[in-house]
């Protein structure tokens, strides 16, 4: 137990000794670290105070070179804006200084638009005074010698004019003239068709005058039938071995001459027997008509043409107008028109059918009143033609305006292939009156002596008074009566107009 406490109190004297000398430690160890702290906080004061004094030179220093920097700007800009006094004000002296030269200027224009008021005062006092003066030498007002004046400026410019256009219509004629009858001329050269002449005939040759009594039969019966089976008119006259058969239908007239024909031929004529022999004839000119309908479909290489067009165009096999069958001229204007189409660039398949189909409405089947180029362009309208082509038709005539080169091309292929010498054939009387009125027109000109229409009426010769009328008024005449036969007249081609102008001065030695 005393060992223990004696370890105890060891122990304690122990711990005693330790705290005791841990505190010692402590302190002397507390004091060194405060003795540091107070080194490094003189040495913290110190490096503050150094690093302050730095920061404070080098503001200063900063703000040396900013002021130093301000300066040299303020002095640019005061450099600059005494530049820029400098220059406004040598532009302020300089706009005095022009001020005072316009200012100048000015008096002296003055001066000067004075001075020729003035002269100009003076200068119209001088005119009406030689005004006075001419139209006192004259024997003149100033009006009348500015009407003759005027008046010789006017014909002196007229002349000028008129010379001038007749230069230019001579060039642009030339030219056109000669590409024209180039294109027409090589078209007619390759024309190839055949001549037109008259087919449709309106007379029956009989073997003798006994025939007669046989067609007009028991009381007329015979001719009755057969005037009502083929709706013609059988004229039975004083014409020795002849019977005349009228109607406007060519088909049924056609109908009519062949039956007739054949009945003539067989000797048995009897209304049974005109019956038959009419339907079989009908039947074979049907065929007939389909058959040249075709054919010229054909020969020309044109497609989808309907039933019905062809019938109508078979039916022109037996028309003819002017002694020329109207068939063989549709095909000939349609050859024509491809041709001119094909040199001047336009599509020559329209211009070939609308050439074809130009005169369909003169063999169309229609009660209609219309002339024939209004029913035809119907026609082809109702069976699905291009605008074109039923323009090509209505046009033809001039009935509607051209919409198209083709359809002009149609009327330039009609008008040749209607107007080349032997085409058609034209009434004395016709022929008569219209040399008649070529002359007349050409005497209702002032200065026309004398006019001659020659060459079947292509040309027409004037002889004008050469004392009254000159050279420029020869060619107002000539232009004159051209117009005035365009106009007026309706002819086949075209007619050239001479003027002849000539002085003949005739002596006698005794």
């Amino acid at each position: 137990m005393i060992t223990a406490l004696l370890y105890l109190l060891v122990g304690i004297v122990g711990i005693a000794i330790g705290y005791g000398g841990r505190c010692i430690y402590a302190k002397l160890k507390l004091t060194s670290a405060e003795q540091r702290a107070k080194v490094l906080e003189e040495n913290a004061l110190k490096n503050a105070d150094a690093k302050a004094k730095e920061i404070i030179l080098e503001t200063r220093d900063k703000l040396l070179r900013e002021q130093q920097q301000q300066e040299n700007e303020a002095r640019d800009r005061r450099a600059e804006l005494q530049k820029s006094e400098r220059r406004l004000q040598q532009k302020e002296e300089n706009l005095e200084r022009k001020q005072q030269e316009n200012d100048s200027v000015a008096r002296q224009l003055g001066e000067r638009e004075q001075a020729l008021k003035e002269r100009e005062d003076e200068a119209e006092k001088r005119e009406i005074h030689l005004s006075e003066e001419y139209e006192r030498v004259a024997q003149m007002t100033r009006e009348e010698a500015k009407n003759i004046l005027i008046e010789e400026m006017k014909n002196e410019a007229e002349h000028d004019g008129q010379v001038y256009v007749n230069k230019i219509e001579q060039e642009a004629q030339l030219q056109a003239d000669k590409k024209a009858r180039d294109i027409i001329i090589t078209s007619i050269q390759r024309l190839a068709t055949e001549v037109s002449g008259e087919i449709t005939t309106t007379s029956v040759t009989l073997p003798s005058d006994e025939m007669k009594g046989r067609i007009i039969g028991r009381e007329g019966r015979n001719i009755r039938t057969l005037e009502t089976l083929t709706g013609v008119d059988i004229i039975i006259d004083d014409t020795p071995e002849a019977v005349v058969i009228s109607c406007f239908d060519p088909v049924r007239k056609e109908i009519a001459r062949v039956a007739l024909e054949r009945l003539v031929q067989d000797g048995r004529i009897h209304p049974s027997r005109i019956e038959e022999v009419v339907n079989k004839v009908s039947k074979e000119i049907g065929r007939i008509i389909v058959d040249e309908g075709e054919k010229v479909v054909f020969d020309l290489g044109i497609h989808n043409i309907g039933t019905e067009m062809i019938r109508a165009l078979g039916r022109l096999h037996f028309r003819t107008s002017y002694g020329q069958n109207v068939l063989l001229h549709s095909k000939e204007v349609a050859i024509l028109a491809g041709m001119i189409a094909s040199e001047v660039g336009a599509d020559p398949e329209l211009a070939m059918r609308g050439g074809l189909l130009h005169d369909i409405g003169k063999g169309a089947e229609t009660e209609s009143e219309a002339n024939h180029a209004e029913i035809g362009a119907e026609l082809a309208k109702r069976l699905g033609e291009d605008p074109k082509v039923v323009n090509c038709v209505l046009s033809h005539h001039n009935d509607a305006e051209p919409i198209c080169i083709e359809a002009i091309i149609v009327q330039i292929a009609d008008a040749i292939s209607a107007a080349r010498p032997g085409a058609r054939r034209e009434s004395l009387d016709n022929y008569i009156k219209r040399l008649e009125s070529l002359e007349n027109i050409a005497k209702s000109f002032e200065g026309v002596d004398n006019a001659y229409a020659i060459q079947a009426g292509r040309e027409l010769r004037i002889m004008v008074n050469s004392d009254t009328v000159n050279d420029d008024g020869a060619r107002k005449i000539a232009k004159g009566i051209a117009d005035r036969i365009e106009a007026e007249l309706r002819y086949p081609g075209k007619i050239k107009v001479t003027i002849i102008r000539e002085t003949r001065v005739v002596e006698y030695a005794k």
